[in-house]
This record gives structure tokens, C-alpha cells and sequence, in this order.
């Protein structure tokens, strides 16, 4: 056992058996460097990444490269899901070395932490004109042991031009319309009009793209509007029907290796299950469809199966890698997730067999196979879609391949499960809050808003330290990271309010507020505007990072302004500081709206928000009263994204109105009229003549 064993983090006991002598990012390493005079190899990954594993394989459970890792190195493993400040500083290294980056991500550092060089895989040997990983070892310890001097001098230099890179010149965004249209054209204009997402392979969900579209698409009414809602439905819809979908068990892979959404990489992750669920509920309140609202319930059943802890919390993700069958050694991708057409013709009643393979595409070779032509025949067609678009498949067809469905899981579930990074993640939680809250609320499903309500709960007893309320970042068998980041903050609060506005307990909101108090204090930049990702104080962090790239998780800026939006007209902003606030982050990234804008898809929805009027609806009525509950249905029929929602309770108000009276006089006198619960609509809270039922 190395120095791992000790650690809580899934990704670093796998290597806690490994020849290497791994250290946990800290202290003991850097001392341990600075004493030996040796460099620092830092290795970052997680624990249900592929190419991770494939690495551990090939080098870090190999004697030999385990001996010279350990002769000329101080050897360092990081969970990037724990420290993704430290994860965001290399990346950005090493993506300016190389042009590209990833995980694995291997980078070689001083002892005083500076990077002198970097890449990702490293094959176990020289491979295809690609140095193996035992030559860059011996060639990178030469290097050190001959010319360290010249190493520490180009070190320093990338440290300045990371340091530079991390300060934004803001830059006022003259026409805030610009971006919007321009991202728009590009979306348009990369758009597959055929197997929908955007660009070609591999395709990756991307869900903040979506929410933008759907917006603007809202706008108007012009043909360019009802291509933009069809780039979405199209990709919702081919995403659904694809092998990125598990339709078995629900939810979603990580990301398709192929154009049309057939081949996935099998990992699937908590962020993206918030994520989609999310664009789907908000695709059905936009058109209605009843296809979307069953993949929302096929997403968040899966969550709750699969992913949420006897506490309440929700786990990470669930590995793309899995043995090959009981009593196997040997591991392989996707092993848990595919089928021959002779393994499903042995589970099923052969008529049956054969409607299910006609169905979802299995072919001889089975139900994933790169090779195969998707062209040829359905690549899995969600059955609502089929039913709905074609109108052949008849309810006897349809109960057929339900039954086949349950039979095909229970089977499945035999099988070795790929590992299941079990930690949880104040951010992806919250993320996670979310989805629940908001499906709980459209579908008036209770058990979602009950998981929502548990995990919510689960952060403040767990994550949330009771004496300063700051948060932590992770949680795993009782033990946690101290460290929280933006994210986790900026993920948290947005949470909250879509949770308070699915269940009007005050509490919520209420502590949505005093997070975002600690997260100015702990990271907002006064000087550049936006939030740092981390805060301040860590003498192991050389670059406190700033983040305006929303990619497969938004960036907490990004989140972060239109939470700060969505206060203003939740609980009033007579002084415009949170207003200013956002409009400081747009100026952050204004470079980047002005000529990336199609980069940060989550801040344009932030910016659509600024855009639009700021209305409320408040309800005055007694809580769970049948008039009550019909004018919050009435509320929140439709898509709406520009709306909040607040409910002040009963004739003799109560602690939620006072509460918001206190930050709007106006609120304190709404009431029921004539004991018949009233909805208010206002904007800027002006409000019109309450209507009654």
C-alpha cells in the first residue's frame, strides 16, 4: 500500500495498491520534493474514466515503470472531481503545450509546484511515432539531472503566462443583442440537420446549448426562430432514440463516439442526468409532447435506482468499464451494457426476440458495434416517438417491448456492475436539486420534490459546516473535503431556488441567500469582476483561476449571474447590486461574448434573462388549500423562464411573507380576496388587479 490508502477518494484507492509510491495532493509530497530536490509527477484523472484506467494498466501497475517513477520522481495522484481548481490551473497548462488536453492528464512540475511539461495518455512503450511513457520518464529526469537550471527558468515562464492568462480585461458589451444573434447563427449553422447535436463526431450532449436555444427560439415567431426550436427537438429527439441513451434502465452516457448518436462511451455522470433532465422537461413545457415528459421520468427514475445514497445525496457516476462476465479478470468497455442478438434471443420469447431486435437495430453482431451502417435501420427509436411520428406499432407491440424491457434489465442485472463512484459532490447536487425540483414541480410527480428535499437536507447536515456555513465540497463514508469552490456555491444556490419555488418553504430561499453572502465574500474578484474558482489562502494553488467556458458542466460565473438575476426579482433590488453584480460578470467574459459567444451558452441565457422584463407572480393563499394549488398549476403551465414564482401564505400571512416583506414592502399586502386565494402578476413588482378563481 502506498500513500493513498488512507484517502476517501474512489479514483485514488484504485491506485492504492499500485507499485507507485503515490502521494495525495498536500504537504507531505511537496516537502517530500522539496527535501529529495526531485520533480513532481502529478497524474489527475477520476475514478470512472477509461483512458485512467487503461494508463494504470499498462504503466502505473507495472514493476519496472513503477520503479523508475519512483527512483526519479515524487509521484502525485488527484482526483480532478475534488480539486478541480487544481485540475483547471494544469489543464490550462498543459492545453497551452499541446493544443489539446483530457484525462488522463500527466504534467511534470518543480518542487515548488511551477510545470515544465505536460501531456495526457502516455502508451506503455514508443507506439506509432508516439513516445511511450518509460521514454518521456528517463528523457524528463536526464533533462532535470543536466539542466535543471534551464527547466526551472522555462517553468517560471509558463507559471507568468498562466498567471497572465488568468486576468480578464473586462470589456463592456456595447450591443448585448450581438452575441445573442451571433451564437444563435452558429448554433444554425453547425447544426445536424440529420441526427441532430451540433457538429460531427464525436457529439457531446451539451445541455446548456439547448436551454439557450429553447430561449431564443421563444422569442419570436420568424423562420430562423422555428429552425432554432427544431435544432433542439431534433437533437433531443435523436439523442433519445440513440445508443447514448440506455433504454433499458434509463439515463444517459457521456458522450457519442459516432455522428449519429449510436456508439456512446459508457460512463454515465450525475451532471449530465441534472442537465438533460432538464432540457427535456423544459422541451415538453415548451410543445407539450408527451415523448419528452416519459424521458425526464426515464432519466430521474434511473437517478433514483442507481445513484442516490440511503442518506439522501446523490452519487457521482457510474463507470464505462466493467468485467466481462462473473469470474473474470479481464474488464472491458461497455461490457455491462451490451448485447449479442443471441444473448437477447435466449432471454426472450422468440416473437418477442424478434420485434425487440427490429426495434432498437440489433444486428447479428449485436446492439453496438462502430462498424455497422446506422443508415441501414433504427439505431433504438424511443416507442412514444414511434407510436407518436409513424403511428406503426400497435399497444400489443408496444406491451411486448415493456415486457422485454423488464426481462432484458433483470438479465442485465446479473451481470458485473461497473463501479460506482460513490462520493458526493456538493456541486453536482445541487445540480441534481434542480432537476428534481423543477420536474417535481411541472410533472406534480411528489417523489421527485421528496429526493430533492432529502439531498437539500443531506448538504446541510453534511456538507454545510454548522459554524460558518461555508460549504465542502465532497462527502464520502462520513468523511468530507473542507475545500469548497465556486461551483459548489454557485450549483447549491440555484438549486435552492428552484427548490423553494417547488415547495414555498421559505427556509430554502432563505439559505440560498446566505450562501450567496459567503460566496462574494469567498470569491468574487472586486478589482476584475466575476468569481475566482477558488478562494483564497491555499499556498499550494500558484493561480487562483477564473472559468467563462460553459462545456459539459456550466461555469459557476456563468450560473452565478443568473442567480444573482433571478434574486433581483425574487426579493427586489432597490440599489441594483445584484444587478450590477451580473452585469459585471458579462463585462468578465465580454471578450469572449463579443467573439466566442457560442463558448458560453449558460451566460447567454443569463443575458436573455437581463434582457426580458423581470416579472413575479405572487399567490396569496392558504398552503395546500385547493384554490391555492389551482393557481400555482395555472402558474406553472407553459414555459416561462423569465417568471418566479412566490407564494405568501393564508389571511394572516406568516413567516414566508414577512420574511419577503422585508425586502418587498408591496408583498406585505397581498392577500386572498374574499377568503379566495389571488394571484398577483407584476412586473418590477407593479402589479395588475388580482385574479381569483
Amino acid at each position: 500500500m502506498n500513500h493513498l490508502s488512507t484517502c476517501t477518494s474512489p479514483y485514488l484507492l484504485q491506485h492504492a495498491e499500485n507499485p507507485v509510491q503515490w502521494y495525495p495532493w498536500g504537504e507531505e509530497a511537496f516537502a517530500g520534493a522539496r527535501e529529495e530536490q526531485k520533480p513532481i509527477f502529478l497524474s489527475i484523472g477520476y475514478s470512472t474514466c477509461h483512458w485512467c484506467h487503461v494508463m494504470a494498466h499498462e504503466s502505473f501497475e507495472n514493476p519496472e515503470i513503477a520503479a523508475l517513477m519512483n527512483e526519479h520522481f515524487i509521484n502525485v495522484k488527484l482526483d480532478r472531481e475534488e480539486r478541480p481548481d487544481v485540475d483547471r490551473l494544469y489543464m490550462a497548462y498543459v492545453q497551452g503545450l499541446t493544443g489539446s488536453g483530457g484525462w488522463p492528464m500527466s504534467v511534470w512540475l518543480t518542487p515548488e509546484l511551477k510545470p515544465f511539461f505536460g501531456g495526457t495518455y502516455f502508451p506503455p512503450e514508443n507506439r506509432h511515432g508516439r513516445a511511450g511513457f518509460p521514454s518521456v520518464l528517463m528523457q524528463l529526469s536526464q533533462l532535470w539531472e543536466q539542466s535543471r537550471e534551464k527547466i526551472e527558468q522555462e517553468a517560471t515562464r509558463s507559471l507568468e503566462a498562466l498567471q497572465a492568462s488568468a486576468k480578464f480585461d473586462a470589456a463592456t458589451v456595447a450591443n448585448l443583442e450581438a452575441p445573442l444573434a451571433r451564437a444563435a447563427e452558429y448554433f444554425l449553422r453547425t447544426y445536424d440537420e440529420e441526427w441532430g447535436g451540433f457538429g460531427s463526431a464525436p457529439k457531446f450532449p451539451r445541455p446548456s446549448v439547448l436551454y439557450f436555444l429553447l430561449r431564443q427560439a421563444r422569442s419570436g415567431s420568424s423562420t430562423s426562430n422555428q429552425e432554432l426550436l427544431s435544432s433542439v427537438l431534433g437533437t433531443l429527439d435523436r439523442m433519445a432514440a440513440g445508443g447514448i441513451h440506455d433504454h433499458l434502465a434509463g439515463g444517459f452516457h457521456r458522450y457519442s463516439v459516432d455522428r449519429e448518436w449510436h456508439v456512446p462511451h459508457f460512463e454515465k455522470m450525475l451532471y449530465d442526468q441534472a442537465q438533460l433532465a432538464i432540457a427535456y422537461l423544459e422541451a415538453w413545457q415548451m410543445t407539450g409532447e408527451k415523448r419528452h415528459a416519459e424521458v425526464v421520468r426515464d432519466i430521474l427514475g434511473y437517478v433514483l435506482r442507481e445513484m442516490t445514497s440511503p442518506e439522501g445525496g446523490f452519487y457521482s457516476a457510474e463507470d464505462a468499464d466493467s468485467l466481462i462476465k462473473q469470474g473474470s479478470t479481464e474488464h472491458a468497455e461497455g461490457a455491462f451494457f451490451v448485447w449479442t442478438k443471441e444473448e437477447i434471443e435466449t432471454a426472450l420469447p422468440s416473437e418477442e426476440a424478434a420485434l425487440f431486435c427490429k426495434h432498437y437495430g440489433v444486428r447479428t453482431e449485436g446492439n453496438v458495434n462502430p462498424s455497422s451502417d446506422p443508415h441501414g435501420e433504427l439505431t433504438g427509436k424511443n416507442v412514444l416517438m414511434i407510436m407518436e411520428q409513424q403511428g406503426v406499432i400497435s399497444e400489443d407491440a408496444v406491451e411486448s417491448l415493456t415486457r422485454s424491457q423488464k426481462i432484458l434489465l433483470e438479465v442485465r442485472s446479473r451481470r458485473p456492475r461497473p463501479h460506482l463512484d460513490d462520493k458526493i459532490l456538493c456541486a453536482w447536487n445541487g445540480l441534481m436539486i434542480s432537476a428534481f425540483s423543477r420536474a417535481g414541480a411541472a410533472l406534480a410527480e411528489v417523489k421527485y420534490l421528496e429526493a430533492a428535499v432529502k439531498a437539500a437536507e443531506f448538504i446541510k447536515a453534511h456538507l454545510s459546516d454548522p459554524r460558518t456555513g461555508e460549504l465542502r465540497r465532497s462527502w464520502r463514508g462520513g468523511k468530507v473535503l473542507e475545500t469548497g469552490f465556486a461551483e459548489d456555491y454557485a450549483f447549491l444556490i440555484q438549486g435552492l431556488m428552484d427548490l423553494y419555488e417547488a415547495t414555498f418553504e421559505i427556509g430554502w430561499l432563505q439559505w440560498a441567500v446566505d450562501l450567496q453572502a459567503i460566496m462574494d465574500r469567498l470569491f468574487w474578484d472586486e478589482a476584475g469582476g466575476g468569481y475566482f474558482s477558488s478562494a483564497e489562502g491555499d499556498p499550494h494553488l500558484l493561480v487562483r483561476m477564473k472559468e467563462d467556458y460553459d462545456g459539459a458542466e456550466p461555469s459557476a460565473n456563468s450560473v452565478a449571474a443568473l442567480n444573482l438575476l433571478r434574486f433581483s426579482r425574487m426579493l427586489g433590488d432597490p440599489e441594483a447590486v445584484a444587478v450590477e453584480k451580473a452585469a459585471r460578470i458579462f463585462a468578465f467574459s465580454g471578450r469572449t461574448l463579443e467573439g466566442m459567444p457560442a463558448a458560453v451558452p449558460q451566460l447567454l441565457v443569463a443575458l436573455q434573462y437581463s434582457r426580458s422584463s423581470g416579472q413575479q407572480v405572487v399567490i396569496a393563499g392558504k398552503p395546500g388549500a385547493s384554490d391555492t394549488e389551482a393557481l400555482i398549476e395555472c402558474a406553472r403551465r407553459g414555459f416561462h423562464p423569465e417568471q418566479v414564482i412566490l407564494l405568501v401564505g393564508g389571511v394572516d400571512g406568516g413567516e414566508g411573507q414577512a420574511w419577503l416583506a422585508e425586502r418587498i414592502p408591496a408583498i406585505a399586502n397581498m392577500r386572498p380576496i374574499e377568503g379566495k386565494a389571488a394571484l398577483y402578476r407584476c412586473e418590477n413588482f407593479t402589479c395588475s388587479a388580482p385574479l381569483t378563481l
